[in-house]
C-alpha cells in the first residue's frame, strides 16, 4: 500500500509500507557508544579506591575512550553501566565497592558487604552498576574499585581473555 496523501482517514498499521522518501524528524542516534574491557589482571591494595584500567574495545563508535575514560563528544543523556570481578589475594574479604565517578567525583556506587569468611579467592566475586548521567561534550567517566579485607591483604581484579568479566561501557540515548 503506497501512501500519496492521507485525508481524514485512518492508517491501518497492520499494513505494509514502502518509502521511498526521506523520513525526518524520528528516531536519532545512540552514539558515542563504547564497551571496553581487561585483557590481564590488575592488582589493587587493600581499603583503597583504585581506578580500574581497561586495556582494549569491543568497539568505540567515535573514540571517545581512551586511557580508561569515556568523554563523550555529544551532550545528552547516557546509560553507563560496568563490572567489576574481583578476588582478595587470600581467603578472607569483609566488602567490595564500585564506583562510577564523573569529572572525577564519586556519582554513584554499590557496595557489597560479606561475612569475614564469604569472599573466597578460589572464585571471582562481581559488582555491577548502571546509571542515567546527563553528560556535556567535556565531561568524562570512570570506574573506580575498593576492597577491604580482615587481614590487609591486597585483592586482584580479574579478567577473561573468552568472554567479559570486567567491562565498562556506555551509549547515548535517543532523547
Amino acid at each position: 500500500m503506497a501512501i500519496t496523501k492521507i485525508q481524514s482517514e485512518s492508517v491501518n498499521l497492520a499494513d505494509d509500507f514502502a518509502f521511498t522518501g526521506t523520513v525526518s524528524g524520528a528516531g536519532g542516534v545512540n552514539t558515542s557508544a563504547f564497551l571496553a574491557f581487561k585483557t590481564s589482571v590488575q592488582d589493587v591494595s587493600d581499603n583503597a579506591t583504585t581506578k580500574v584500567t581497561f586495556t582494549s574495545e569491543k568497539f568505540d563508535t567515535d573514540n571517545t575512550f581512551a586511557s580508561s575514560k569515556f568523554t563523550p563528544a555529544v551532550s545528552g543523556k547516557y546509560f553507563i553501566y560496568s563490572q567489576v570481578g574481583a578476588y582478595p589475594l587470600n581467603n578472607v574479604g569483609v566488602d567490595m565497592t564500585i564506583k562510577l565517578y564523573k569529572n572525577g567525583s564519586d556519582i554513584g556506587e554499590f557496595r557489597r558487604g560479606y561475612a569475614s569468611d564469604a569472599i573466597q579467592n578460589n572464585g571471582v566475586n562481581a559488582l555491577s552498576i548502571s546509571a542515567v548521567v546527563d553528560s556535556d561534550t567535556n565531561d568524562y567517566f570512570e570506574v573506580y574499585y575498593k576492597i577491604n579485607t580482615s587481614d590487609g591483604v591486597n585483592a586482584r581484579i580479574d579478567y577473561n581473555s573468552t568472554g567479559l568479566m570486567t567491562f565498562f561501557g556506555g551509549y547515548k540515548i535517543i532523547t
